[in-house]
């Protein structure tokens, strides 16, 4: 399937799924906002939202990702997100080598297409 875009990262429960999507179909200077998106998807109520990226720390096992909503710790097996606002845990699963749905695929391309 041809995009205009990359995922880096994927991490799924059967409620939660949280990605990093990096455009490709941008011109080079674009600002690096508009390029990475963290992408959050309820799957329970199928809304997704951008995670507003702060700030990031890595180290040989652990990669952890800062955001305005929260804090996302993970390896290469799993992941932990916890919600900043009500302090929600999400255990997930690190699918990012996995090959991605055409479901999965709609959902990018859906959020895309939506009016900045």
């Amino acid at each position: 399937m041809l995009s205009n875009y990359k995922i880096l990262y994927l991490f799924e429960n059967a409620e939660t799924l949280i990605m990093e999507v990096k455009r490709t179909d941008l011109p080079e200077g674009t600002d690096i906002s508009q390029v990475y998106h963290w992408l959050y998807l309820d799957k329970i109520t199928s809304s997704m939202v951008k995670l507003w990226f702060r700030s990031m720390d890595s180290s040989a096992e652990i990669e952890e990702r800062y955001f305005e909503q929260g804090y996302l710790k993970f390896s290469n097996t799993e992941a932990t997100f916890i919600e900043k606002y009500n302090s929600s845990q999400h255990r997930l699963i690190n699918c990012t080598l996995q090959p991605v749905s055409s479901e999965k695929h709609q959902l990018i391309q859906d959020y895309f297409k939506q009016p900045s």
